[in-house]
């Protein structure tokens, strides 16, 4: 192999094994820092003759469980985006975050299935799944991938679509890792000629008054009208803005993909609430997207766990117990998000995800798992019984993974993954567990 490993010691080592999530420490034996496909699959033929296990990191937004040993390929220079706006398809290699995609695509006004953060690499996103801003009105992420290439554990690099390598097109829309390494991916764009969104935050003691008025009012919505709510507690540190700062707020995130007319009349009941602290939904550039959740930009540790809902009317006194203004500790953020809409529809290739009958997605995020995970479990009565996978991320959380999948879809998983590499050189702590 011609090109330069990093190991313990090297320039450079420490700064490529770090990811987001600074709660996973990985201690790879050797880093291939891949600027093209032909690297990967390099890489891979080498870890695969020494027998070494090989993982992939493109930003660590979802990292789990911390490498010990192995060959870590990092991903983030492959950040190549070929994008057509007459097919409205966009290529993204690897390494690409979605800002990377939303700008050029906004220009053409269109735009891609992108998560909260346009920070967030593109491929490991859609391989979760991909719960968009914009869900409701476009469904999962994962139903707009066209093509993936792979390399697999033979070495070999392949195309993967829904007439090529079937079984791979399946389990890596929403199985995420362990089946190959993902160089690229072809995804559909859609149009979003405008957008009416933001953020509306409330002083705390309106927790109550907000939370119970926003379930009401989202029970019947449009799905052009995407939103959640959240119980915010952050830190006094300097750089977070006063209004939050030191206190719990209630955040009421909103995406309509219409209108601004119709989405500021869709919007008024929640603004008859209570005074905001800040009120920044407006008619919102496209390519703005990022302004509606206004998610970290700077690297952090942290422990995010998920929990899929079949109704939130009950739950929403649960969460006031566990994570409003009368609860003793708390995360640092509760979010509870309005599924439904075209989240709902058969997608026109099944693929591994589970998620279609929630009609709400909670998300606990917090600095320790003694936190995060009684949020969770006292919405559990309203669950679906199962987590997404995206939205699990910290060492503590890792083994969560299983509980993403129904048993069938678990099976069906470990059967491709026990086919396609019987000799586990690409680690899936996600589809084992503790197992």
């Amino acid at each position: 192999m011609d090109m330069t490993l990093l190991r313990p010691g090297d320039d450079g080592y420490d700064d490529e094994r770090s990811g987001f999530n600074l709660a996973v420490d990985h201690r790879p034996d050797a880093i291939v820092a891949a600027t093209s496909a032909a690297d990967v699959v390099a890489a891979v033929r080498f870890a695969a003759e020494r027998g070494l296990q090989v993982s992939v990191q493109a930003t660590g937004h979802g990292a789990g469980v911390p490498l010990d040993g192995g060959l870590l390929i990092s991903t983030r220079r492959l950040a190549g985006v070929d994008l057509d706006p007459v097919a409205r398809v966009a290529r993204v290699e690897a390494g690409v975050r979605w800002h990377q995609v939303i700008e050029p695509a906004a220009a053409a006004g269109l735009a891609p299935l992108n998560g909260s953060s346009p920070l967030v690499g593109a491929v490991s996103y859609l391989l979760g799944g991909g719960l968009p801003v914009l869900c409701r009105t476009f469904g999962w992420a994962a139903d707009r991938v066209r093509r993936l290439d792979v390399v697999t554990a033979a070495g070999e690099l392949v195309t993967v679509t829904p007439d090529q390598n079937a079984d791979l097109f399946w389990a890596l829309r929403g199985g995420k890792g362990g089946f190959g390494v993902v160089t690229a991916a072809e995804v559909e764009l859609v149009p979003l000629p405008q957008l009416y969104g933001g953020g509306l935050v409330f002083a705390a003691e309106y927790a109550a008054a907000v939370v119970h008025g926003w379930r009401e009012w989202a029970g019947d919505l449009p799905d052009a009208m995407n939103t959640s709510v959240g119980l915010v507690r952050l830190p006094d540190l300097p750089g977070v803005p006063e209004p939050l700062r030191g206190r719990l707020t209630v955040h009421v995130r909103i995406a309509y993909a219409g209108d601004p007319e119709a989405g500021e009349a869709l919007v008024r009941p929640l603004r008859a609430l209570g005074p905001r602290l800040i009120d920044a939904v407006a008619d919102l550039p496209p390519a703005g997207i990022g302004a509606v959740y206004n998610d970290p930009t700077e690297p952090i540790g942290y422990d995010e766990r998920s929990l899929m809902l079949g109704s939130f009317d009950a739950a929403a006194d649960a969460l006031l117990d566990v994570a409003g203004p009368d609860a003793p500790t708390g995360p640092i953020m509760a979010d509870v998000r309005r599924l439904g809409g075209a989240l709902a529809r058969p997608p026109e290739h099944p693929r591994a995800l589970d998620h279609s009958d929630a009609e709400f997605s909670a998300v606990a995020v917090g600095l320790d798992p003694a936190t995060t995970e009684p949020a969770l479990a006292a919405l559990r009565p309203w669950s679906t019984g199962r987590r997404f996978l995206n939205f699990i991320s910290g060492p503590a959380a890792a083994a969560l993974g299983p509980e993403a999948f129904r048993p069938e879809t678990l099976a069906r998983l470990a059967a491709i993954k026990r086919d396609r590499d019987p000799a586990g050189l690409f680690p899936a702590p996600h589809l084992e567990g503790d197992r």
